[in-house]
């Protein structure tokens, strides 16, 4: 397998109006119960830092460093850090497969939606597990696009899932990284492993605006839309029928959309 793959979202204001919207309770809440005052964590992936920030609010005589390869999103996470008022948090630009820090270096190392887009998620895992101190938790969590449900059936989305998976694997990613959460965590050598799953759903008017909003701006304007018209996997008129369809799927009164997740507790 290949370390590097490309980052198949990118960072354009509609995947950024996704990863706002994570907090600690709606997406690391399995690892809630394990954290410590002062505890020192890694937080992987960090994007523009509200997981990381709810996370370093979770600890305050520890400390949170949040990472990313983006350096235009690690400066947003380090503003929303600051606005916030936390003084335990640093941030850098930073690889999972290369990470430069001593062995043993975090109590918690974490990752939300991150092996998902690695060419070699088992080289992570071994990575965190480096810099994690012996007794120390790596958590992960991904989502499974192939195990997304919806309601109504609006037929252009799965041809939305079957674009997404496949593009997504073109570019040295596994976009069903949920189900192999486990098997991976256990190839990198991890035997104190704890799994289990988690479930975002957008049932309610909000929720569902939100949602498919997201998607349809997603589907014709993100980093993802090019991608998948220069590999050659679709067009631009297809791409702009699959955003009339999100829309389509979000006008529904009774629309309901769930994404399950794998999650993990490791224990280093």
């Amino acid at each position: 397998m290949r370390e590097t793959a490309v980052y198949t979202h990118g960072h354009h204001e509609s995947v950024l109006r996704s990863h706002t919207w994570r907090t600690a309770a709606n997406s690391a809440a399995y690892l809630l119960g394990e954290l410590r005052p002062a505890m020192r964590i890694l937080d992987i992936g960090c994007g523009p830092g509200t997981i990381t920030a709810d996370l370093a609010a979770l600890v305050p005589e520890g400390r949170v460093t949040g990472v990313d390869l983006a350096p235009e999103v690690v400066d947003r996470a380090r503003e929303h850090a600051a606005e916030r008022g936390l003084v335990n948090t640093g941030f850098a630009v930073a690889d999972v497969n290369a990470l430069a820090y001593e062995d043993g270096s975090f109590d918690v190392v974490h990752a939300h939606q991150v092996l998902q887009h690695l060419g070699d998620p088992v080289g992570a895992l071994r990575e965190m597990r480096r810099v994690c101190r012996p007794g120390g938790l790596v958590a992960v969590r991904d989502s499974d696009y192939g195990a997304f449900t919806w309601f109504p059936a609006v037929p252009v989305l799965d041809a939305w899932q079957s674009l997404y998976r496949k593009v997504a694997r073109a570019n040295g990613g596994e976009p069903d990284a949920g189900r192999r959460l486990l098997s991976w965590a256990r190839e990198a050598g991890f035997t104190d492993i704890t799994p289990g799953a988690g479930i975002w759903c957008f049932a309610t008017p909000e929720d569902r605006a939100w949602w498919s909003g997201l998607w349809a701006d997603r589907t014709v304007s993100s980093s993802y839309a090019g991608i998948a018209v220069d590999g050659g996997h679709t067009t631009h008129e297809r791409l702009a029928e699959i955003g009339r369809g999100w829309r389509e799927w979000g006008a529904h009164e009774d629309a309901w959309f769930t994404v399950p997740h794998g999650e993990l507790l490791c224990r280093a």
